[in-house]
């Protein structure tokens, strides 16, 4: 079975791994991007320019890397649930797994909103080393 539209843009995203070509792409600039309170630097973030310098920007100076892996994508029209895990190095040498549901929105062939929950505790105690 081929996947829907939104679904295959959304597994596009992470197959890419965010790679800048491929969110120029897919993401909306206008994104409505929102992290669990309790994650590192969570809140609602709007636009991409915003999610990269507010959220991104913040975030990576505590990690060697951070990155989501999907395991696996439900496709319920409008929306495309992933559930998955973050790998995460953090700058103290300490790894983490943390899993993840992302509740995205597609509209007119873009993703337009990220819901995030995700065991925000695990990525804390990465930080903290």
């Amino acid at each position: 079975m081929t996947d829907s539209p939104n679904l295959a843009l959304v597994r596009r995203l992470y197959d890419s791994g965010m790679a800048p070509d491929v969110v120029a792409e897919v993401i909306d600039p206008d994104i409505v991007w929102d992290i669990t309170p309790g994650f590192p630097y969570g809140g609602v973030y709007r636009t991409w320019a915003s999610v990269g310098t507010d959220f991104f920007g913040r975030l990576a100076p505590d990690f060697a890397s951070f990155g989501g892996v999907a395991e696996e994508f439900y496709d319920a029209g409008e929306h495309v649930f992933v559930r998955g895990h973050y790998h995460a190095v953090a700058k103290s040498g300490a790894e983490s797994d943390a899993r993840f549901i992302h509740l995205w929105t597609v509209g007119g062939g873009k993703l337009t909103q990220l819901v995030q929950a995700a065991d925000s505790h695990v990525v804390q105690l990465a930080v903290k080393g």
